[in-house]
């Protein structure tokens, strides 16, 4: 297991979209990370009920938009293309619909690669179906069996990069987000979480090795990305959301010890830290992802990415084409723009990247942890700790405490309920215990037993 003790970027300065310390180079020669920005496509199906039925017209949804999306890369020229099969619930129980899949898109891809010279790679991400049965089985059982099949199913058939949005602590963190309920999201994300995702990648990166594909990163979606949207129609207080974010690094660092090199997955808000961390690579959503959700951070999220992403977007008709082809577009000129500030040299990329900063930093505090200097600073505080849990229960403190010192000196707008907030919360924080076997036996107790099974995590009453 590898150990990341320093930072791989301890100045912001160096934190920069386009260049990474490690770049990670695919099969076909193309390199994320090594001074280009590449657009990160990713597209899915219209509403459609997938079976045996209609896999021939899932099949034809997929071969089209693929084609698509080629055709419109060679005539923009693009230096590179990165595509993303996010596959969905069904194409993960039944792994060789997933892999078919995957084998028209590597097709497809390697079809321009020959005829047109276009550059692309694939990433792969199986849905984590163990979430399907509550309480979800993660080391064992028929949803575990199929979801390790099908990272297998889809490197063989041609993956470069395989990722996922893994769940583990889910069914803790889903009720102790609402209820800002900080030792529990504490208990979920560094206690059951940093454990699912060492099990999870061990057998990931397994996966990979055995095909030639590299296990590329995980995303805290369905925990700092669920708080963020919820944050985003006010269910929650946006500091929650942004102490819940920074907390969500240290789980999907772990992907990372076990043999993970990027690049980190689009939705995965925490990867500024994660490159900070590691120096591998990283992908990013913000303005061009609204197809998908709603966030505060359109602009400040590109200033560490290597790739940059739509997030997912349905195979429906917009005026202009196909909404795949328009959203390919997008990324296109957004990635053509900061790649001319790459080739302008380093002050005009950090010039550029410092405007995509000030223009969200101060309006919202998931913006403000995303600066490039607190997330060096927020980074090395983090990496200070010996374990997972005082690493998480230390980004939950750190974090509050930068919130709190951006709102005192005017640089951070917050209204009073938010620093109403703010205040709750540090108080919940004071009070967690330096020892994980003590919230261990303080939240044991309260979990329902219909939810949770704690000996999936290989903790044992």
């Amino acid at each position: 297991m590898k150990t990341f003790r320093e930072l791989a970027v301890n100045n912001p300065a160096a934190l920069v979209f386009g260049t990474a310390p490690r770049p990670v180079t695919t099969r076909s020669g193309l390199v994320i990370g090594g001074g280009l920005v590449y657009p990160e496509l990713n597209f899915t199906l219209p509403p459609l009920n997938i079976n045996a039925d209609t896999m021939p017209t899932v099949r034809e949804e997929y071969s089209s938009m693929i084609e698509a999306a080629c055709r419109r890369a060679v005539e923009l020229q693009v230096p590179g293309l990165v595509v993303e099969f996010e596959l969905l619930p069904p194409m993960t129980m039944i792994p060789e619909w997933g892999a078919e899949i995957t084998t028209i898109l590597r097709d497809t891809l390697d079809r321009y690669a020959e005829s047109d010279g276009l550059k692309s790679a694939l990433r792969v991400t199986p849905n984590d179906i163990r979430e399907h049965e509550r309480p979800p089985m993660l080391r064992e059982g028929h949803l575990w069996e199929k979801m390790i099949r099908s990272f297998e199913l889809n490197a063989q058939a041609g993956a470069d990069f395989l990722s996922i949005e893994s769940t583990g602590g889910k069914e803790v963190h889903d009720d102790a987000i609402i209820m800002c309920d900080l030792p529990a999201v504490l208990f979920s994300l560094g206690v059951l979480g940093c454990r699912d995702m060492a099990w999870l990648w061990q057998m990931i990166t397994a996966a990979g090795d055995k095909s030639g594909a590299i296990a590329a990163g995980d995303s805290a979606c369905g925990f700092g990305n669920t708080a963020m949207v919820l944050a985003e129609k006010r269910y929650i207080p946006r500091v929650w959301a942004a102490v819940i974010r920074v907390m969500t690094v240290v789980r999907s660092l772990v992907a990372h010890e076990q043999g993970a090199i990027g690049p980190g997955k689009d939705c995965a808000y925490e990867n500024a830290y994660l490159k900070a961390i590691t120096g591998y690579p990283m992908s990013g959503e913000g303005a061009e992802a609204a197809c998908a959700h709603l966030s505060p951070v359109g602009n400040i999220a590109k200033t560490a990415a290597d790739l940059w992403s739509n997030e997912s977007v349905q195979n429906v008709k917009l005026l202009g084409d196909m909404a795949p082809t328009v959203c390919l577009e997008q990324l296109v000129y957004a990635t053509r723009l900061m790649n001319t500030a790459v080739a302008k040299g380093e002050e005009a990329a950090l010039t550029l990247r410092d405007w995509l900063t000030e223009s969200d930093a101060r309006f919202d505090p998931q913006a403000y942890v995303l600066r490039p200097d607190v997330v060096i600073r927020l980074a090395k505080e983090i990496v200070a700790e010996p374990t997972h849990y005082l690493r998480t229960r230390r980004a939950a403190l750190a974090t509050l405490a930068c919130l709190r010192q951006a709102a005192a000196a005017g640089s951070l707008d917050m209204s009073d309920q938010e620093l109403d907030w703010l205040d709750r919360l540090s108080e919940q924080a004071d009070a967690l215990p330096e020892d994980e076997d003590t919230l261990i036996r303080e939240i044991s107790p309260t979990l329902d037993a219909d939810k949770v099974r704690l000996d999936q995590y290989g903790l044992y009453a």
